[in-house]
């Protein structure tokens, strides 16, 4: 514990000095998380809409019962107050100033609605919405003109894990946090890396200090700046961007805790191989990258391809999310059997990386001295 203790504080004033490791550990965060927050939930939670022109080149009973119609659907915005011309209509979709153009039948005796999308947005959601209400509108038309009386109707409910509302806001803060810390963890070894190319290392193991005791000192003083972090993410997350948290507090201790070492030993792990800084950078760059878009920070998993999520349910980072989320939003209960479960999983990797990353520097310190 003595050998412990000196280490830890060591480490502690290595870093403190360091303006680049408060850089990338506190602030680079916190501007990582504004940016995605701002792109991801500004449009989260407003109500769809969507800017539509109207083409009636040739005026009839039908076209103007249709576009009696389509001017009541309450998410359609007609951007003329008179409907334009083909041509119009199509300079309008190609220059993105509407969402699409609906060319009304040219006779009475036509049956066929026509939508003009851009083709670059043929498969965004705006379109596909767009598709689908027209769909409905036209069999509801058809009931109509059939005098047919509609019998079934479908009502719409949402419900949640929580008892209290929440937002895509809150599903996105926790996944940042959980991105974050991650990466802290990640990114945070690479002074290994410099003090063994320094030559710092090699003269550590002539001394009786333990290896073991030296990775976990550094580790644990990595847990320092993932507390700052997820206290002052949490922060900004609530008090400007409006989410909303509930906390499970023992919950979330014990997630946060094993989380933050678990990617701290991957970080280990890292820098345990790599032998220049560069190196060690690409390898935290391509992991972060991939468990940035596999697990869950910004989408639900079940919404990816199939093939993909195999690749999702055994990523350390998925579990960690699903972890902060369970105790930071729904308020899961510590005996929760799913919570530990992916506690587990995130655990495995970190002992397993922290083992091996301690084997390669033992390894070395063997080869050192022959």
């Amino acid at each position: 514990m003595k050998q412990f203790k000196q280490m830890f504080i060591a480490q502690l004033k290595l870093t403190l000095r360091e303006k680049q490791a408060w850089f990338w550990g506190i602030f680079f965060p916190v501007i990582l998380m504004v940016i995605f927050m701002t792109i991801f939930s500004g449009s989260s939670d407003s109500e769809f809409s969507a800017n539509v022109a109207i083409v009636e080149e040739n005026p009839n009973a039908t076209s103007e019962m249709l576009l009696q119609q389509i001017s009541q659907i309450p998410v359609l915005e007609i951007e003329t107050s008179e409907p334009v011309s083909r041509k119009e209509a199509d300079e309008l979709v190609k220059d993105k100033d509407v969402h699409a153009a609906i060319v009304l039948p040219e006779s009475e005796d036509a049956t066929s609605l026509l939508l003009v999308v851009n083709k670059e947005n043929e498969e965004g959601v705006t379109t596909q919405a767009l598709s689908g209400m027209l769909n409905h509108f036209v069999q509801e038309a058809n009931l109509y003109a059939a005098g047919a009386t509609p019998t079934y109707e479908l009502q719409f409910e949402s419900i949640s894990s929580s008892s209290n509302e929440l937002s895509y806001t809150d599903f996105l803060l926790t996944g940042m946090i959980a991105l974050a810390i991650a990466q802290g963890g990640m990114f945070g070894m690479v002074d290994l890396v410099e003090m063994r190319r320094k030559g710092l290392i090699k003269r550590l193991r002539m001394t009786p200090a333990n290896m073991n005791l030296f990775g976990l000192s550094d580790m644990i003083m990595r847990l320092l700046f993932s507390v700052i972090q997820i206290i002052l993410l949490s922060l900004i997350g609530v008090f400007i961007f409006g989410a909303n948290l509930y906390i499970n507090f023992p919950s979330l201790l014990i997630v946060f805790l094993l989380g933050a070492l678990s990617f701290n030993a991957l970080g280990y792990f890292f820098s345990s191989f790599s032998k220049t800084t560069e190196a060690y950078m690409g390898v935290a760059n391509i992991t972060s990258f991939l468990m940035m878009f596999l697990s869950g920070v910004f989408f639900p998993i079940e919404t990816m391809p199939e093939w993909i999520q195999p690749i999702s349910n055994v990523l350390p980072l998925t579990y960690f999310v699903e972890g902060l989320r369970e105790s930071m939003v729904y308020s899961t209960n510590i005996f929760s059997g799913t919570l530990w479960f992916g506690i587990g999983i995130m655990v495995l990797w970190g002992v397993i990386t922290f083992m091996i990353g301690s084997w390669l520097y033992k390894l070395k310190s063997i080869v050192a001295t022959r």
